[in-house]
């Protein structure tokens, strides 16, 4: 079975520092364009950055210069290094993948189930 599994949450004060991962688990075979998003109580879903397979970088406007999304393809896994943050930036965190080819088939749209992250003092 496959797995998006984030992990990395947490309280942080603001204007600190936090570092999100999601890693796929299970047989994979390749990942197209993974992402991440988040949600605030009360708010839709957000992008919050994307990065193709090809290590092309897309962030939400609001988001530039303070996050950092990385990917390791021998790793299946991506990264979220969020600087300076804000308490507005609190939500919950989710991975998606577009893609993902796996020795069941090739699976479309698919989420983690989050990991939270407050920003408090």
């Amino acid at each position: 079975q496959v797995q998006l599994v984030e992990s990395g949450g947490g309280l942080v004060q603001p204007g600190g520092s936090l570092r999100l991962s999601c890693a796929a688990s299970g047989t994979i075979f390749s990942i197209s364009t993974m992402g991440w998003y988040r949600q605030a109580p009360g708010n839709q879903r957000e992008l919050v950055a994307t990065i193709t397979e090809d290590y092309i970088t897309n962030y939400a406007e609001s988001m530039k210069g303070r996050f950092v999304i990385s990917r390791d393809n021998a790793k299946n896994t991506i990264y979220l290094q969020m600087f300076s943050l804000k308490p507005e930036d609190t939500a919950v965190y989710s991975c998606h993948a577009d893609y993902i080819s796996t020795n069941m088939g090739l699976l479309k749209d698919y989420w983690g189930q989050g990991t939270q992250v407050t920003v408090s003092s």
